[in-house]
């Protein structure tokens, strides 16, 4: 089967790599110039334990088992990342229940070696937090998320794939044996191919919507929930991801360290019509009051802007966060075409997850 992805994004070149290891001919269009421009490399590249989702949601479920196979993969391809751990931690008394709540949700989850750890331990254990108590989440991790998207290239092109760059797909229209897929550039054309995968991120409602007869009314809304970052100057102060109880839209504004133990705090949460990339230094200020509930000694002027990434959601302000939306010919009835939407966090964690469900989808 000839199986074009649109999208060479995380989990575009995972689902490419799981065709081509299926002796599938896999092409992958992208519109940029080289691989994960978007959403893939404007995160946290955190590897998730699997903590925050309903028990048997497809975020739960991808997350649990694609975390296994992302550190299985990692190991056997070299691909640097650190299990650090990390902390989820009540403030007050009254957030108490809430973090209880969520150590309930993860062992639900399969989530191994989760524990409620008392005030005294924590601060053991982070002599910089403040809380009154917190869940440990020894697996949760940082991955060099660029490496592992060479690493999934590498391995599309060793088994026959290819990735067309500066390719733009256009519209998907049913023909006799397959998809007639149109793109755009330098050289424009058409291809038919006897399956579609749209895991075009931020641009998958667009393509849904060019797709010929795919139910308009199927393509669900799109949501942008833009993520700040800021960089943390000085010497580290934690070991660990600190992580405050959830905020509406998000997982609050927490720590986050890379490979090298450098310091970064984000992603807050900010609603926004259209598309752009700016860090507005002005919201440093909500940064600081968030942070120093767990961490009081933060400096003034400790934060820089450093970057920001977008979240493509299907839920807006006010609403409960959507599950991931894989709508495949079991859903929609129609054979050879799968629509990845609403793709968030935990998506690069599920990847590899995600990219065999895909699959069995597209083959059965």
């Amino acid at each position: 089967m000839q199986i074009l992805i649109v999208g060479a994004g995380v989990i575009g070149l995972a689902v490419a790599r799981a065709a081509a290891l299926r002796g599938h001919d896999a092409i992958v269009a992208e519109k940029e110039a080289q691989i994960g421009t978007g959403i893939s490399s404007r995160n946290s590249e955190v590897i998730h334990a699997g903590i925050y989702y309903p028990t048997g949601s497809l975020r739960a479920r991808h997350c649990v088992r694609g975390r296994r196979m992302l550190y299985d993969y990692c190991a056997s391809h070299g691909i640097p990342h650190k299990k650090y751990g990390k902390l989820i931690v009540a403030t007050k008394d009254a957030e108490i229940a809430k973090v209880e709540a969520l150590l309930k949700q993860a062992i639900a989850n399969g989530v191994e070696g989760m524990r409620m750890i008392g005030a005294a331990e924590a601060k053991a254990m982070e002599p910089a937090l403040a809380c009154v108590a917190a869940v440990h989440s020894p697996e949760t991790g940082i991955i060099d998320s660029h490496h592992l998207m060479l690493a999934l290239q590498g391995d599309i092109e060793d088994r026959g794939g290819s990735i067309a760059f500066c390719t733009p797909v256009i519209a998907v229209t049913r023909c006799t044996g397959g998809w007639e897929v149109r793109y755009g550039g330098t050289e424009p054309g058409a291809l038919t191919v006897d399956a579609v995968v749209n895991a075009a991120g931020l641009g998958a409602q667009a393509l849904a919507r060019a797709t010929e007869p795919y139910p308009p009314a199927r393509v669900p809304k799109q949501a942008l929930a833009k993520g700040n970052y800021f960089q943390c100057a000085g010497r580290p102060v934690f070991s660990r991801l600190i992580y405050p109880a959830p905020v509406e839209g998000g997982l609050g504004t927490h720590v986050t360290l890379d490979l090298a133990g450098r310091m970064r705090f984000g992603p807050d949460v900010e609603w926004i019509e259209t598309e752009n990339y700016d860090v507005d230094p002005r919201r440093a200020v909500s940064f600081y009051a968030s942070i120093r509930r767990y961490f009081p000694a933060l400096p003034d002027g400790a934060l820089m802007p450093d970057y920001c990434g977008i979240r493509p959601k299907i839920t807006g302000p006010g609403e409960p966060a959507a599950d991931f939306l894989i709508d495949g010919p079991a859903e929609h009835g129609l054979p050879g075409l799968v629509h990845l939407f609403g793709i968030e966090s935990p998506g690069l964690t599920s990847s590899l997850s995600i990219s065999e469900d895909v699959l069995e989808g597209l083959e059965g």
